[in-house]
């Protein structure tokens, strides 16, 4: 629907009534003195659960992060939940991170919560996200939040929804709570909080979170390993400082050493131009630590520890940074190897998302476990877990540095995938290989398989126009063929079908809906277009194969998938 000024004005003028405090209605005023366009921005339209919860820039309006449109959030949330367990004392557990506001906005959601006479248990300080995860089930809640905005820039939070499985919400409690939500005004908020309700938490859920992550992220290594391995880690300024350093050490890693310079806790990320360990700049500073320490592995996770970034040694003995789906493989791989020494039983399976890397698979095939294959967003794959409670799940990640060991977090987590990472180069050490040397192993047996993501920023109500009209035109006109490559099958997540080129058969896709395109070609290459559900940018997901018959073919080979990579990105305008 096409906004209007005279609809943004309603809005506004809504805004302006004492409904609204002082401070947010003498804010308004300004902008409507200062900066018409802020002004448009901010009230154009609602905030939206996307992948990865609510998020947005903070500020006033309708269309900004701020106590009203959390308020409102959770008011909805409150009387579903009322709903939901009639006849029970519902319960919530709250956490927080280092975000500038984000304290301040926890307690906002834990007064509403209590005015509605909903048990709140809030952590008495910034947590990470995976402990959040965690505690949803420790504490037997109906449901968590967690108030975060991820790698986003300092400007930005967020409000993530998780249910009693631990999970963030997906169908059909998305729809039903955000129905709730739509349905109020904001009068409807109640602020009035009650504090015998509010319990604070930490240190009895900290303890018990950090031993499952040691006793789900130990596995092969021993303590002479452990020894031997040096580590390099960074919080980029942000929650896991707060419970990785513990962890390692509680699981006997003692050569552990931390950026200190980017240890503080700090919303405005003043070492970085992103906390976001995808990109290669953010992990500067430990790169230049591990050079001095003569470091084994760098490690780095995002503001609210879900995701990780990695180094590790390469076969000339330089620090390589690995992308998140070569850490997934490796990673997968290791768990699968540790199951199958102990046997497996039939009911396993491991899970990745549909622009993730196809490798996935093929170990999953080697290993003779299931393979389950969700939309993006690990929402998803802890719905699997609940879904098919007759089956095991061993692990899975996402291409975006995310991954996530065994079930006892139901998100990705970094810090029991910090320790898998030491446990996994330990080992490899001690046995004379590495991380890096399993990596091109994998590549030798079961495929070379390259995978490139680009990201489109834009931003406000024309970059939100041009991303819809992108995705249009894919659809209207897809591409023929890619690299030289006939495109043979073309999924539309959006509609639930997928097409066959060659014999104009379809055949219907058993996954929730989703705006994402998917373009497979003769020669094995994937390309999948869809826009990000947390940032105003349209990502395109290249992956490329080929076989690999020597490891000491890899830089050979690498150069033929990059150049197969830039032939598809100028194919789709993109370079």
């Amino acid at each position: 629907m096409q906004i209007t000024d005279s609809v943004i004005n309603l809005r506004v003028d809504e805004w302006l009534t004492p409904v609204f405090d002082t401070a947010t209605q003498k804010e308004i005023k300004n902008l409507q003195d200062t900066n018409s366009e802020e002004l448009k921005e901010s009230f154009y339209k609602d905030l939206e659960f996307g992948t990865g919860g609510m998020r947005g820039v903070m500020g006033v309006g309708t269309n900004r992060i701020n106590k009203y449109t959390l308020g409102k959030s959770t008011q909805g949330l409150s009387n579903y939940l009322i709903k939901q367990f009639a006849g029970e004392q519902p319960k919530a557990v709250i956490a927080y991170d280092c975000r500038h506001n984000s304290d301040t906005l926890a307690q906002v959601v834990a007064d509403v919560f209590s005015a509605n006479g909903i048990k709140v248990y809030l952590f008495s300080s910034l947590r990470p996200t995976p402990e959040l995860s965690f505690a949803v089930r420790e504490l037997g809640c109906h449901c968590g939040i967690v108030l975060t905005a991820s790698h986003n820039p300092p400007e930005y939070n967020g409000y993530k929804v998780y249910w009693q499985d631990g999970g963030q919400l997906v169908p059909p409690q998305d729809g039903e709570i955000i129905s709730e939500i739509n349905a109020l005004k904001y009068s409807d908020i109640r602020f009035d909080t009650n504090p015998d309700l509010i319990q604070k938490i930490d240190q009895e859920i900290d303890t018990v979170f950090i031993e499952q992550s040691v006793k789900n992220g130990s596995f092969a290594a021993t303590q002479e390993a452990k020894d031997n391995t040096t580590i390099v880690f960074t919080s980029l300024h942000g929650t896991s400082i707060t419970a990785v350093p513990e962890t390692l050490e509680k699981a006997g890693y003692k050569n552990v050493h931390i950026v200190q310079e980017q240890a503080e806790p700090d919303g405005n990320f003043p070492t970085v131009k992103s906390p976001n360990p995808e990109e290669p700049e953010a992990l500067t500073m430990a790169m230049e630590l591990a050079a001095k320490v003569d470091a084994d592995i760098v490690i780095g996770t995002d503001p609210d520890c879900d995701r990780l970034g990695i180094a590790v040694r390469n076969d000339q003995g330089e620090l390589q940074l690995l992308n998140g789906n070569q850490t997934m493989i490796v990673m997968t791989w290791f768990l699968l190897e540790n199951y199958k020494k102990q046997g497996f039983t039939g009911n396993e399976f491991i899970a990745s998302t549909i622009v993730s890397t196809p490798m996935m698979q093929s170990l999953a095939q080697a290993y003779g476990v299931e393979y389950k294959e969700v939309l993006t967003g690990f929402k998803w794959i802890a719905k699997l877990i609940k879904d098919f409670p007759e089956q095991h799940f061993i692990g899975g990640g996402e291409e975006s540095f995310g991954f996530m060991v065994g079930d006892f977090v139901r998100d990705k987590d970094a810090v029991t995938s910090t320790l898998l990472a030491c446990e996994i180069v330990a080992f490899a050490k001690a046995n004379g290989s590495s991380f890096y040397s399993t990596l091109l192993d994998l590549y030798t047996k079961h495929g070379f398989y390259k995978e490139h993501l680009v990201s489109l920023v834009k931003k406000g109500i024309d970059g939100a126009a041009e991303i819809k009209q992108t995705m249009v035109d894919l659809r209207n006109n897809p591409p023929e063929s890619l690299n030289e490559e006939k495109v043979v099958l073309i999924e539309d997540y959006q509609t639930g079908i997928a097409k066959n080129v060659q014999d104009h058969t379809e055949h219907s896709i058993d996954i929730p809906k989703s705006n994402v395109l998917i373009f497979y070609t003769e020669a094995g290459s994937k390309i999948a277009a869809r826009p990000s559900g947390t940032e105003p940018k349209i990502k395109f997901y290249i992956s490329v194969q080929e076989s690999l018959q020597t490891s000491a073919d890899f830089t050979t080979v690498q150069q033929q998938l990059d150049g197969k990579i830039e032939a598809i990105k100028k194919d789709l305008q993109l370079t």
